[in-house]
């Protein structure tokens, strides 16, 4: 695409507790140098923490897009990595140098190409002196002088006014003096925004045909950002050799089969002895939190290494909270043509995690692309199940038969009835058995009962949550 503007995917903004759908949002990115506030602009301008912020220069590196209500309009916002013009520092080892600067080079790339696709950009500066690394900034963006917008943060109380109108002797038409942090004239920054946008493209759909939300968890280094970018034929996340690269949520949209899907690129997770810098337990933090807003958890597994303590840990996170759930062999590649050695490794972990034997397993390369039309096709029959609505009459129909097949212990301390059950949700499945004596219903029969349900029922992919109840008359309330 050349012509100057991002990909339009289908989006969801949350207003007043109602999800609506939006097509052909405008794109508005947020460029500036490190540590001047895009970060807390962006957090002020969705209303909610969305980016994270902290003292340290270069806390941002992937493009982080999020919906946004601005006053009144609906679009879409990108907080971009900073420009860090000043690459490399003599102090540092070489091969840390080095390293630092590869990963510099690929977010002041990854920013560049992000304004030259937005819609409006808003080039924040800061209140004070002019370095020459803000001049050679403004140097870079004065290219897209039709579609800047320049403001001044940390101005709050008139801090630095009249350093700040000295900006204007570079050309710029208007400046607006704001104050991310405390809120100051962020309203007329709002209002400027959407008085340049064009929202004559934005259309509602409806929301129930909202897009299949997969979320990529797994310790760094699997490949989940290779993946990102495979699934939506771009390079919204950087991918690097350095662990931690990603550090945001980082979203891309793609479609397979007629169906839309929205993939949200996650920092890898490591164990919490290993996290030491706040910057990375915010991040840790994010990825978790992005299992309520999935669908369906892709969980990458480096095939070399097996499945870790770790990766059981964010399975059943995933698990607890009803969510499909797809383990990832990535860079399968790389390992030996043997015979059989796919069904080996599924048997290893399927032996040292049971919980989760209903899971599909897939061997995949990101990198090549191979495994990805299986990947997809599972993600399709999963989110089918996830979202199936079982007939009580059907349910009660099949519960006669299980009851048949084994009935409850007949012993007087564990003797119980289950009366009638009944589906109380979809996505995640959640089913309620009300029985006459809800306290000797031990896990073993519940168990039963998730397995038949799994079985017979058509949710064979994905979790299924059991719950015990009274029935009334019983006097009891179940658990």
């Amino acid at each position: 695409m050349d012509d100057g503007t991002l990909p339009r995917g289908d989006y969801r903004i949350k207003v007043m507790e109602t999800t609506i759908k939006y097509r052909g949002l405008p794109v508005v990115a947020l460029a500036g140098k490190p540590n001047v506030g895009k970060s807390t602009l962006f957090n002020r301008l969705l209303h909610r923490r969305r980016a994270i912020t902290g003292p340290t220069p270069g806390v941002t590196r992937d493009p982080v897009e999020a919906d946004a209500f601005i006053a009144g309009k609906p679009l879409r916002l990108i907080d971009t990595g900073g420009f860090k013009l000043d690459q490399g520092t003599a102090s540092r080892p070489p091969a840390a140098e080095i390293a630092s600067t590869s990963l510099d080079s690929a977010v002041l790339a990854k920013t560049l190409e992000t304004l030259g696709r937005a819609d409006l950009i808003v080039l924040l500066l800061e209140a004070g002196e002019v370095s020459a690394e803000d001049q050679e900034l403004i140097g870079i963006v004065r290219r897209y002088q039709d579609k800047l917008l320049v403001a001044v943060n940390k101005t709050e109380g008139g801090r630095r006014e009249a350093e700040s109108w000295n900006l204007l002797s570079y050309g710029f038409d208007k400046l607006y003096l704001i104050s991310a942090e405390h809120g100051d004239n962020i309203v007329q920054l709002e209002e400027a925004i959407v008085s340049r946008l064009d929202f004559s493209r934005v259309v509602s759909e409806d929301p129930e045909n909202r897009p299949i939300r997969i979320a990529l968890l797994g310790k760094p280094n699997t490949g989940k950002s290779t993946l990102s970018n495979r699934l939506t034929d771009s390079a919204a996340s950087i991918v690097s050799e350095i662990p931690g690269t990603t550090r945001d949520v980082v979203e891309g949209a793609f479609a397979w089969k007629n169906r839309d899907f929205l993939v949200l690129d996650t920092a890898g997770i490591r164990r919490k002895a290993k996290v030491r810098e706040n910057i990375e337990y915010y991040s840790v933090n994010r990825a978790i939190k992005s299992i309520d807003d999935a669908d369906i958890v892709f969980l990458l597994i480096d095939a070399a290494e097996g499945l870790s303590d770790q990766d059981k840990k964010i399975a059943a996170l995933a698990y607890d909270q009803g969510r499909g759930i797809i383990l990832i062999l990535n860079k399968w590649d790389t390992m030996p043509a043997v015979k059989n050695s796919f069904q080996a490794a599924c048997d290893r972990i399927h032996f040292f995690f049971g919980q989760l034997e209903f899971a599909p397993i897939v061997a995949l390369s990101a990198r090549d692309g191979d495994g990805i039309d299986t990947l997809l096709n599972t993600a399709l029959k999963m989110y089918r199940q996830l979202n199936t609505q079982v007939e009580t009459s059907k349910l009660n129909q099949a519960l006669e038969r299980w009851l048949q097949e084994y009935p409850p212990p007949s012993a007087p301390r564990t003797r119980f009835k289950v009366r009638y059950a009944v589906q109380k949700s979809a996505n995640p499945a959640v089913f309620i058995f009300f029985v006459s004596r809800p306290q000797a219903v031990g896990e073993p029969y519940v168990a039963y009962l998730r397995n038949k349900i799994r079985a017979d029922l058509g949710f064979s992919l994905v979790p299924v949550t059991v719950e015990v109840r009274g029935s009334a008359g019983s006097g009891e309330t179940g658990h």
